[in-house]
């Protein structure tokens, strides 16, 4: 139970890693707010959940969605002390100079403006609380970016930035801030990161991760779990890899 009487909010909470954290989370005693632009999605993990969940339809990249999505929270559960800032959003792996103007700004928007948009809503009742944690799903691909996924990369070096520039301005209010840099995973998302999703591709990929597997879901969310714990509250501006070796 080491989220008891914590409430976390979620975004991209309907599948993946999100809908892995906030299983989790629940497992160790947090109510949780499963956000997501798919509907059915975040009501079917909830409804999983069961009574410590509350499904929560919101676009990340529109301000009215955050404000009401953290309002419901509050409504809800009364209090917010963990923000996932989980939903992302990437191109296929192409040629930089092939993505479109409209799928550039999409990542903009769902990579890092989401991130903004979170902290001016869940950052005052934070401090209003006396602390709070804030953890972003990053992603390798800020650390050691590779060809095919240029701006995807870039939006997650900003987000690994954020974190630590956040951390340090929002420690005399003691919220942590850290972000967490994921391998690909059995996600949604798997097939744009490869370009195709094909047999010999996934051996490709996984024959470049030390630990020979791709990550899970699981794997993710217990390390998300880690840092909202209070176990970890002295761990503040970190870029956790969740990679099998993946950055060595």
């Amino acid at each position: 139970m080491r989220l008891k009487d914590k409430v976390a909010v979620i975004t991209g909470g309907a599948s993946g890693f999100g809908e892995g954290m906030a299983k989790r989370f629940a497992e160790e005693g947090a109510r949780v707010v499963v956000a997501d632009l798919n509907s059915k999605g975040a009501e079917r993990v909830a409804a999983e959940i069961g009574e410590a969940a509350l499904p929560v339809t919101a676009d990340v990249s529109i301000k009215a969605d955050i404000d009401a999505m953290v309002a419901a929270a509050m409504e809800r559960f009364g209090r917010i002390d963990i923000m996932v800032n989980n939903a992302g959003f990437t191109h296929r792996n192409q040629d930089m100079l092939t993505v479109d103007e409209p799928t550039f700004d999409l990542i903009g928007s769902v990579n890092m403006k989401a991130i903004y948009l979170t902290a001016l809503a869940v950052v005052p009742i934070m401090k209003e609380q006396g602390g709070g944690s804030i953890i972003t799903t990053a992603s390798t691909a800020g650390l050691r970016p590779r060809p095919g996924l240029v701006w995807y990369n870039a939006s997650k070096g900003w987000a690994i930035t954020a974190t630590k520039s956040m951390a340090v301005e929002l420690a005399p209010q003691k919220i942590r801030v850290n972000c967490l840099c994921p391998v690909a995973g059995e996600t949604g998302m798997l097939a744009q990161f490869m370009g195709e999703d094909t047999p010999e591709k996934r051996a490709q990929f996984r024959a470049s991760i030390p630990l020979g597997r791709l990550s899970t879901p699981l794997d993710v969310a217990n390390a998300a779990l880690w840092l909202a714990s209070d176990e970890a509250e002295f761990i503040t501006g970190i870029a956790l890899e969740v990679d099998g070796g993946r950055c060595i």
